[in-house]
């Protein structure tokens, strides 16, 4: 849970700061930008639907599509066809490319991570293996960063408001 927790809150970090920045991307691009944060660990329905249910209807099936780009690129773009928003896609998608490049500095025993340009290429580029999925410590440092953007984000609102006056 602790390595969702952290898509969701460096995606929270990363939307809020583009705020800051640009003014077309709106406190509710944040909350996309976090979807999009999630989409890659929709391979995780497979706790609760069996893969081997629609396998026994005789179709080849597994969820890994979902956690390469191109899957959620996919998945981003269904999603968007249910938001009147013309930054929609590109938005829930750099949520999703978040969640893959933090996903490429895991550390694997294999030294590589998972093919994420497949089906295009099933090349697995090389990883800095920085940390486990199960650590604690980017779960508490995304925490702490998000707090303070938070903070910040707080203040410069309630400046914004005191100055509208």
């Amino acid at each position: 849970m602790a390595d969702l927790l952290t898509h969701v809150l460096l995606a929270y970090s990363l939307g809020t700061v583009l705020s800051w920045r640009y003014d077309r991307i709106e406190k509710h691009h944040v909350t996309l930008l976090m979807i999009g944060a999630t989409l890659p660990d929709l391979t995780r329905i497979g706790l609760i639907i069996d893969p081997g249910y629609i396998q026994g209807l005789g179709l080849p099936f597994s969820y890994f599509p979902l956690h390469t780009i191109l899957g959620s690129l996919i998945v981003a773009f269904i999603i968007t066809q249910f938001v009147n928003d013309e930054l929609a896609f590109p938005i829930i998608g750099a949520g999703a490319l978040s969640h893959h490049l933090l996903d490429s500095l895991l550390l694997n025993a294999s030294g590589y991570s998972y093919p994420l340009f497949w089906p295009v290429s099933s090349y697995s580029p090389p990883t800095p293996g920085l940390y486990l999925s199960t650590d604690m410590w980017p779960a508490l440092v995304a925490v702490a960063v998000s707090l303070i953007i938070w903070m910040i984000d707080r203040k410069k609102l309630k400046s914004e408001l005191t100055l509208g006056e």
